[in-house]
């Protein structure tokens, strides 16, 4: 599962993005890994790991929905729904 996001263009404001993805670990566990930053700069990472798909599939879909809340657009999903 995967989500990108990025900020409507404005004036004079550098695009942000919002990239997040759902993959399995070795384990079987889930990890929720978040990148974000300006558009063409490297951007801050962060890693969110989980016992099982449904938290994992709750914290994509409640990060996606708070990047929203920011002001950030979807620009493609794979693998959920975009909204």
């Amino acid at each position: 599962m995967r989500i990108y996001m990025q900020t409507p263009p404005i004036p004079d404001t550098p695009l942000r993005f919002c990239h997040l993805l759902l993959q399995q670990d070795l384990l079987g566990g889930w990890t929720l890994v978040r990148e974000s930053g300006r558009q063409g700069g490297s951007g801050r990472v962060r890693r969110d790991h989980f016992p099982n798909r449904d938290e994992a599939e709750t914290a994509l879909i409640k990060a996606r929905d708070q990047q929203a809340q920011r002001g950030f657009r979807v620009v493609f999903a794979e693998g959920v729904a975009a909204h």
